[in-house]
């Protein structure tokens, strides 16, 4: 017996029976619905004026008693969703869910009236409604709205859900995260701690003298970082725009114009891979600060991550997967070849040997070719043997000046640049370097880079001159970082993946995709 094919047609067979269970749910709440607008209810009024949170009245009420709610003679208007649904007869329980929490609803026949009553044994889990009463403890103890009045606010005509399995479908959470922040409440809260994180950021930088900015997301030329940029047309203008892979160029613009501090958050399109820590379509922070060095952003970003920790964690010390992340300033700080030498177990005399690294690199199942810079070897062992391993927050420096054409030369060694990436839990986080605002090395670096671009779409396909000419006027010495903000999410929400901090993350289309029955 072919137990593989048994248990796929068992598999399909189930499905079926969802879908044909879930079309007659879908049935028989239109046909709900139909009678309550034969009985003269508005399945979707639009009068309810803001109610009180769920949330709120739970917090002060909290430490009441059965005899001390009995001498609160305030009544509370509230709206949610219906979660749960207990029924007996001539009255019934229900959970009622709104942004701030849940509240146990007791209707009774009695309390509201026959007509009333007859009308909310047509309401369904998934429904919204509008309630209004008492508080009183049940005999179980629970804080719990009698209802005097309720009515229908909004009809939810498919059906949550199931409460205790959700949607196990990981893909489908991503594609219905409408259901998946209704029946989790956890992936709510990660939500709601992104949004703080981005507060805290933009708070951070406001409250240090930086200016908020916004720069193009539909540039020209394709600049600030190397990668493959997705491609649109403007019909008006006749010529074809990138969507930004990264607002550096601009920003650097405004430091030549005068503004000494800037930050963007931006979004940024790259039209490359998707992974567990890559989606096409991602935020990130920029800041950019004349008058420092890479080495001032190790430290602000160190205070920076802290600062987040303890709001977020109330500690600079917490897990994420698995892990014990340490968080207290300062962190450690290797430089490239020490981390090659220290934590790859790459001997120090092959770190200048193109041939010898190519042939580790072969050994590992990478081919890169023997006519790459030297820099190309070295990031490519780096994000094999070092990346991984670095758990604890890790300032990595100096990287090669021959992969970092906006980096400042190191003024000691200039085969190397002024450059910092952070690394945490085995992976990139931040990225960050003293300018490089010398515009005749700018413009020979950018004219090598376009030079040996060959058939490689990620490099850009011509120099940005006009950014040459702004550092001709003069730009002040700088430095500058970009921050990962879906990742730094991602770390203090214990989310292993990028897609589970993402509101609506990037998905192939549905196959067989089909309209609402």
């Amino acid at each position: 017996m072919d137990f593989d094919a048994c248990f796929k047609h068992i598999e399909i067979f189930e499905e079926f029976c969802k879908l044909s269970e879930e079309s007659q749910i879908i049935r028989q709440r239109r046909q709900k619905a139909e009678e309550l607008e034969r009985l003269g209810i508005n399945l979707f009024p639009n009068d309810v004026s803001t109610p009180e949170k769920a949330g709120a009245i739970k917090k002060v009420y909290e430490d009441y008693d059965a005899e001390a709610l009995k001498k609160v003679e305030d009544t509370f208007r509230v709206a949610g969703r219906i979660m749960a649904l207990r029924r007996f007869g001539k009255a019934a329980f229900f959970s009622l869910k709104d942004s701030s929490g849940s509240i146990q609803v007791h209707v009774m026949r009695d309390r509201i009236g026959k007509d009333a009553y007859k009308i909310f044994k047509k309401f369904d889990i998934g429904d919204i409604v509008e309630v209004e009463g008492r508080l009183f403890r049940t005999k179980t103890n629970e804080l719990t709205i009698e209802a005097d009045r309720i009515r229908l606010v909004t009809k939810s005509m498919r059906p949550l859900p199931e409460k205790y399995h959700g949607i196990k479908d990981k893909e489908l959470r991503y594609r219905r995260r409408y259901e998946d922040l209704i029946m989790n409440d956890e992936v709510a809260e990660t939500f709601r701690a992104r949004a703080r994180i981005i507060q805290m950021l933009r708070h951070y930088f406001t409250s240090n003298g930086f200016l908020e900015v916004e720069t193009p997301m539909m540039q020209s030329i394709v600049g600030g970082a190397t990668a493959r940029p997705f491609v649109t047309h403007h019909n008006a203008l006749g010529i074809d725009l990138y969507m930004r892979i990264a607002p550096e160029l601009y920003l650097k613009r405004l430091l030549v114009g005068g503004f000494d501090r800037v930050f963007e958050l931006n979004r940024n399109f790259r039209n490359e891979g998707i992974s567990l820590q890559h989606n096409p379509e991602f935020t990130m922070l920029e800041f950019y600060e004349a008058y420092a060095t890479y080495e001032d952003l190790m430290v602000r970003t160190e205070e920076l991550f802290a600062q987040i920790a303890l709001d977020i964690k109330d500690d600079t010390r917490f897990e994420y997967q698995g892990h014990e992340i340490d968080m207290t300033p300062p962190w450690k700080r290797m430089t490239l070849r020490q981390s090659l030498v220290e934590v790859g177990g790459i001997p120090e005399e092959e770190l200048d040997n193109r041939e010898a690294l190519n042939k580790r690199l072969e050994e590992l199942g990478v081919e890169m070719g023997k006519d790459l810079v030297l820099g190309k070897y070295l990031t490519k062992l780096f994000d094999l043997l070092v990346e991984p391993k670095l758990i604890q927050p890790t300032f990595i420096t100096h990287y090669p000046t021959d992969i970092s054409p906006l980096a400042r030369r190191n003024a000691e060694d200039p085969s190397v640049t002024d450059r910092f990436e952070l690394f945490i839990s085995g992976r990139e986080i931040a990225n960050a370097f003293s300018e490089l605002n010398d515009p005749r090395d700018q413009r020979a670096r950018f004219e090598e880079q376009v030079a040996k671009r060959g058939d490689d779409e990620e490099i850009p396909p011509e120099v940005d001159y006009d950014y040459v000419r702004a550092l001709e006027i003069g730009m002040p010495p700088a430095a500058g970082e970009g921050i990962g903000v879906d990742r730094l999410v991602m770390l203090f929400t214990d989310s292993p993946s990028i897609r589970d901090v993402i509101f609506f993350p990037q998905l192939r289309p549905e196959s067989g995709r089909r309209t609402a029955s």
